[in-house]
Order: C-alpha cells, then sequence, then structure tokens
C-alpha cells in the first residue's frame, strides 16, 4: 500500500542562491567577498543551477518526484531599483516550463533570505520602504508568470530574524560569563540555517567599515541580521503586500509563507520557558496567517527547554554536521502542534512541509530521516491533518550560507570541479515513498 495519495506533492527544494551562482547583485554576495566575512567562502558559480537547471528537475522526474519547490531571485529581477530585467524573468519562465514538461509541480518561493543591495542601502528588513518594494517585486512577477504558477511561498522562514536575534543575545550571555570557546560553538546548532555565530561576533568591529562602504552603514539590516520586534512585524506586513498584490494579478494563486519550527520540548521546570519559545516561533504569528491558503512548516530537529532556557542535546545522541540531533520525529509532532494551533480557533490550515532533511556524508542516515519522518507525515494524515506535500531539504548537495560547500543536505551529489550530477540513493527513495 503507497504511504501517500496521488495528489501528494513529494520533492525536494532549493533556493536560488544557494544552487544557482553567481548572484552579483545580492547582499550575500557583497558579504561573501569582503575581507572579513564570516563566511568559510563564497557562493561563486555553486552548482550552476541556473545553468543546468533542465537536467535537475529531470533527475527528479526519473526518481518520481512530483514538486520542485525552488526561488526566484529579487536580485535577479531587480538588479536595481525599479529597474526590472526581462532576461531574468525569460529565465524563470523556462524553469516553470520544464517543471510542467516534466510533470513536476512548481512551488516558487519569492524571498529565501537574500535581498538586493540596495533594499539594505535604503534600510532593510527594519525599513518601511521595503513592504512596498517587496509586494511591488512580487506583483511584477507574478503579472508575468503566474499563468505557470499554482502555490507560492512569498518569504522563507519569516521568523529567521527573531531566532537570530535570541542566540545573538545567548551568545552574549555566555561571553560575558566567560564560557568557554568549546561551550559556545554548540550555539550554532539552534538555529536552522547554516551561520558561524564565533566568528560573526568576533568580526563585527572589522567588518562595520566594510559595511559602510557597500552598504551604507555599519549594521545593515539583512533578512537573517538580529530582528527587532517592530522589524519582525514589518516582515509580516510585507507577506500580507505580497500577496495581495499578487492575488490581484492571478486571485486563484495559493500563497503562504513559511516559518522555521523546532519541535519544542519542556524538560522538568522548563515548562513555562517551553511556552514561551513556541510563541516566539509561531503562535504569535497567526494572526497575519490566518487568511493564507496554507502554512509552509519548516523543521530539522527538536529543542529540549530546560530552567535555563534551550538545553544541549543529550549525551549520546546522534548529530548531524550542522550540530542537530538526528531526530525525524520532530516533523510529525510539530505538524500535529501546528495543527492543534490552527484548530483551537476553529481554522483548517493545510499544511505544506517546505523544508525537512539532514546533512550528513553517510547517505543511509539520510534514507532512515527520509523514511521516519515521512511516516510522521503519513500518519497525521491518517488522523485528518491536511498536509499536501513534503519537500526535502535539499535537492542537491549546495552552498549553506556561511558553512559553504561543507555541508552535505542533498539527494544529489554534485563534482564542483565538473559540475557532474551524481544521484544519491536516497533521491530514488524519496521518490518510491508515493509508490
Amino acid at each position: 500500500m503507497s504511504k501517500f495519495s496521488s495528489d501528494f506533492l513529494i520533492g525536494a527544494a532549493t533556493a536560488a542562491h544557494q544552487v544557482e551562482g553567481n548572484n552579483i547583485h545580492s547582499d550575500y554576495w557583497a558579504m561573501e567577498h569582503m575581507a572579513h566575512s564570516t563566511f568559510n567562502e563564497p557562493s561563486l558559480d555553486a552548482v550552476d543551477h541556473y545553468n543546468r537547471y533542465e537536467e535537475d528537475i529531470k533527475l527528479m522526474a526519473q526518481a518520481g518526484l512530483s514538486a520542485y519547490r525552488f526561488s526566484i531571485e529579487w536580485a535577479r529581477i531587480e538588479p536595481e531599483e525599479g529597474k526590472f530585467d526581462e532576461t531574468a524573468i525569460a529565465h524563470y519562465r523556462s524553469v516553470l516550463e520544464c517543471c510542467h514538461a516534466n510533470h513536476i509541480t512548481p512551488i516558487v518561493t519569492m524571498m529565501h533570505f537574500t535581498s538586493p543591495v540596495w533594499v539594505i542601502q535604503n534600510g532593510g528588513w527594519e525599513n518601511e520602504r521595503t513592504v512596498d518594494a517587496f509586494a511591488r517585486y512580487c506583483g511584477y512577477v507574478v503579472e508575468r508568470l503566474g499563468d505557470l504558477m499554482g502555490y507560492v511561498v512569498t518569504i522563507n522562514e519569516a521568523n529567521m530574524g527573531l531566532q537570530v536575534a535570541a542566540i545573538e543575545e545567548r551568545y552574549r550571555r555566555q561571553m560575558m560569563a566567560k564560557m568557554s570557546q568549546m561551550q559556545a560553538q554548540g550555539l550554532e546548532g539552534a538555529a536552522q540555517i547554516g551561520m558561524n555565530f564565533n566568528t560573526m561576533m568576533e568580526n563585527m568591529q572589522l567588518q562595520k567599515q566594510e559595511n559602510k562602504d557597500v552598504f551604507g552603514t555599519e549594521e545593515p539590516q539583512n533578512f537573517v541580521s538580529g530582528r527587532t520586534a517592530e522589524g519582525d512585524i514589518l516582515v509580516m506586513r510585507a507577506h500580507q503586500a505580497a500577496k495581495k498584490a499578487m492575488k490581484a494579478a492571478k486571485p486563484e494563486l495559493k500563497i503562504g509563507l513559511s516559518l522555521s519550527l523546532h519541535d519544542i520540548q519542556a524538560a522538568e521546570g522548563g515548562e513555562e520557558n517551553a511556552l514561551h519559545e513556541w510563541d516566539e516561533e509561531f503562535s504569535h504569528y497567526v494572526p497575519y496567517i490566518l487568511d493564507d491558503d496554507f502554512f509552509g512548516l519548516q523543521n530539522y530537529t527538536r529543542s529540549i527547554i530546560g530552567v535555563d532556557g534551550i538545553k544541549p542535546v543529550p549525551q549520546g545522541a546522534e548529530t548531524t554536521q550542522m550540530d542537530y540531533e538526528f531526530y525525524p520525529e520532530a516533523l510529525e509532532h510539530v505538524i500535529r502542534r501546528v495543527s492543534r494551533e490552527f484548530g483551537a480557533i476553529g481554522k483548517e490550515m493545510p499544511v505544506m512541509v517546505t523544508e525537512n532533511g539532514i546533512a550528513t556524508e553517510d547517505d543511509t542516515r539520510r534514507v532512515t530521516f527520509i523514511g521516519r519522518a515521512t511516516d510522521g507525515v503519513a500518519a497525521c494524515m491518517r488522523d485528518g491533518i491536511p498536509v499536501l506535500g513534503y519537500m526535502y531539504w535539499s535537492l542537491m548537495d549546495n552552498f549553506e550560507w556561511q558553512k559553504g560547500f561543507s555541508m552535505k543536505f542533498g539527494l544529489i551529489a554534485v563534482d564542483r570541479a565538473t559540475q557532474e550530477r551524481m544521484p544519491k540513493p536516497s533521491l530514488e527513495f524519496l521518490g518510491k515513498q508515493k509508490h
């Protein structure tokens, strides 16, 4: 018996900056090339997906996948404020057409962490101007490509700024308490993004002049900068404005956003802290997404919360390259918790698992992770929870932000010297979850 029905979307995800290469007009490209960069290496041509997307999409189709979540790069579409690049639009039309030709449902993300440099020069994700700028960009794209689009994620992990702010604050407290460098490094597994928090703090003073030269300010507000409470809500308003602009162009478009969620579990004495942590990650966003068409849920592991906050990974537990605990059951727990919370206010919100995965060199562990995680999704659906699909992160080993190319999340390995694609057994295994 098949684990999922024929209309269930099972696929993989990428982000433009992490796979396309040569995203020269984005804030991340600028940060990667600074003398005191916190990035282990620059993205350069990444895995050349910009030129090899057809090959990559065909590999998904041949393995039995039915959906592809990818992002359109704002910095390519609008490299200068108000100046749109029709060549870039034509490229993404070709990507969408390739998906349809291979019977792959496209799930398009409009902003996956990276922004045009000019957005940051204008004040970035703490500035009111960004709300209208983002909406204008989204409306422009849908007016030209909406005929090929069905599902859209406006903003990837819209809560990432608050997660980063919380980690930065914990880091500062640790440093003030004169904790060892080894203890401090444990924080890097607390955010579901590849970041080098130790290097960030050490380089902060050195970077200020470089930031001023490139962005016009010593403290640029990139999307993954530590967010203020006001900036957090500004992101929600940007989502709502973008949704309105896209619906005006194509009313039937299914639109949501995604949040980075941990399976938050309370240790003895940590119950109140755990509730606060969940509210920060999810609950306080609910009023801003109630009218969305679906919710994009992204999960990789759990967080155990004690009296003093997030506890270290349990002693002896298996961990991934990202220092996350190997805990695929987290996904089912989070889907159920999100569903209960929507249900408590009388809302049945379809869930799309827009990211779930593991960084490891051992593909047998990836196969195990996918099997257990999708078992959990299937269990949720048997209990009546509406789950639209499961997108594994990531289609290919790619550029994991500040950690460079060292993290192996992919279903497909890539020889970056030749850009040869080498599918792993996990790719075929994922495709078989529907058969």
